[in-house]
């Protein structure tokens, strides 16, 4: 369920956060030049209070959705309803809430909407005629054929997953790749939550990786022009080791994804 992959990707998402702090540190440590200490004037600095008081709205929102969902209350959609109404409700306590921002948010939504569900239609389409033509069975085959059984078969597919990230962005990956794949490798024994966590982690991965990152057209659009495209490239590089990184250890210990679930359902 979607609970279970929630609870199964916190211990990841933690070790990868203390795996970026810590590459951070000491970077910052060993090359200060890389990564200067900003310096702030007395008058931009927030007391404590205030900056409790801009950061716990916000907090309380998400644990809100997120744990509506891990309790079972809501399902992923109602929560999703939950996150807009209450962020509606932040912009409004806020004095940020105006018909012209109503009007932007309604057409992002709008776009993003159409190009998701018209993905969603052609992956739909796709997968129907793949299964019609034996494509489903001739994965299979070509699965068992593959030198190393199940841990063979789930490399090749966490390499393709990998290098399909260059070019095509999760979506595309989660609703053509992933459908055709998955019931195959579950079929043969994975467990579906190290695999859901394992294919999370590697879709993310493709954030990162040029040229279609996404991560790297958002750093791109606010650096400033001393910063060039090539420096990004190059700099985002560890990062993406670091999540290769995270990847061999779920690999090599799949409790890290599993044991959460198995304690708290």
């Amino acid at each position: 369920s979607i609970g279970d992959l929630f609870v199964g990707a916190i211990i990841p998402g933690l070790l990868l956060v203390v795996m970026y702090i810590g590459y951070l540190i000491i970077i910052s440590r060993l090359r200060p030049d890389v990564a200067p200490v900003a310096e702030v004037d007395d008058g931009d600095r927030l007391s404590a209070f205030r900056l409790l008081r801009s950061l716990l709205p916000p907090v309380v929102l998400i644990v809100a959705v997120l744990g509506s969902i891990l309790t079972g209350i809501a399902t992923p959609t109602e929560a999703a309803g939950v996150g807009a109404f209450g962020a509606t409700l932040l912009a409004i306590t806020r004095g940020q809430l105006s018909v012209t921002r109503l009007r932007e948010v309604a057409r992002s939504t709008t776009e993003v909407t159409a190009m998701v569900f018209l993905i969603l239609i052609g992956a739909a389409v796709f997968s129907l005629v793949f299964r019609g033509f034996g494509g489903e069975e001739l994965i299979e085959a070509l699965f068992h054929d593959i030198p190393g059984g199940l841990v063979g078969a789930t490399l090749v597919v966490m390499v393709v997953i990998f290098l399909l990230g260059f070019i095509l962005d999760f979506i595309e990956i989660t609703f053509v790749v992933v459908p055709i794949v998955g019931p195959v490798l579950l079929a043969m024994g994975l467990d579906p939550i190290w695999l859901g966590i394992m294919i999370a982690v590697n879709l993310q991965t493709s954030f990162l990786t040029p040229p279609f990152g996404f991560a790297l057209f958002y750093l791109r659009g606010v650096a400033p022009d001393s910063v060039k495209t090539g420096d990004i490239y190059r700099g985002v590089i560890p990062f993406i080791g670091i999540q290769v990184l995270l990847m061999l250890m779920l690999a090599f210990w799949p409790s890290l994804a599993t044991w959460l679930p198995s304690v708290v359902f």
